[in-house]
């Protein structure tokens, strides 16, 4: 019994840290091979990964008031999410890995999907039970010993009781079918002179979703992740 408590007590704790930063804690797993988690940085193999994620707009309001949002320079919320989650696993004892940085691009959403109730949407995006589509992993802390963690659920993926599935009828671009979602003409859309919509709003399919309407960004964070959407490099 003092060993379950003590495990409950870490997770707890380590779920007031990450909030401190409007950051959620996002499940976690044991890797295994085929798994493409890399070893620590002194050769070790890990034990534990644990995601670290947003849900709604809590995250951005803190980055929003920080150095990165500030400097003017390229990718300031991936490097703020460096910065905090690097500081967060020096305190723990962990390591810390990233969805952006590469090559080589860790498979964060194979891992998300080990470690929580998300699935793959007709959008490209994973879709949760509670957040819908409006969630995002930040990073993940690697931790060479056996952590504990919740064990995950195995709640019903929302999309699979989706009749209308509204996400593909709505885009104004035509870039989301049943065939896929083609990033290149959705890009072109949002950059053109038809795209004003999308650039301010955000993207409409993901908006049009009736899961986690609760979570949806506010549109400063939805222009924000846009703007960044429609420079990035090359689809």
């Amino acid at each position: 019994m003092t060993c379950l408590i003590s495990d409950r007590a870490r997770w707890t704790v380590l779920q007031a840290t990450v909030a401190e930063y409007g950051l959620i804690l996002r499940g976690g797993f044991r890797p295994e091979e085929g798994d493409g988690v890399p070893n620590l940085p002194d050769g070790r193999p890990p034990a534990t990964i644990i995601l670290i994620g947003n849900a709604g707009a809590a995250m951005f309001e803190h980055f929003r008031r920080s150095s990165e949002a500030a400097d003017g320079l390229a990718h300031p919320l991936d490097r703020w999410s460096g910065r905090v989650i690097d500081g967060i696993a020096r305190g723990v004892g962990a390591s810390g890995l990233y969805p952006f940085g590469g090559p080589p691009w860790h498979p964060f959403q194979r891992w998300a999907q080990r470690a929580e109730d998300v699935a793959p949407s007709p959008t490209g995006m994973l879709i949760h039970p509670d957040y819908g589509l409006w969630h995002a992993y930040r990073g993940a802390l690697v931790f060479a010993e056996a952590v504990p963690f919740p064990p995950r659920g195995r709640r019903r993926a929302p999309c699979r009781d989706c009749v209308d599935r509204p996400c593909l009828s709505t885009c104004p671009a035509g870039a989301l079918t049943a065939d896929g979602y083609d990033v290149g003409q959705c890009r072109s859309h949002v950059v053109s002179p038809d795209g004003g919509a999308c650039r301010d709003g955000g993207c409409q399919a993901r908006a049009a979703c009736p899961v986690g309407r609760a979570f949806r960004y506010g549109p400063d964070q939805a222009a924000f992740h846009m703007a960044a959407f429609a420079g990035g490099p090359p689809a």
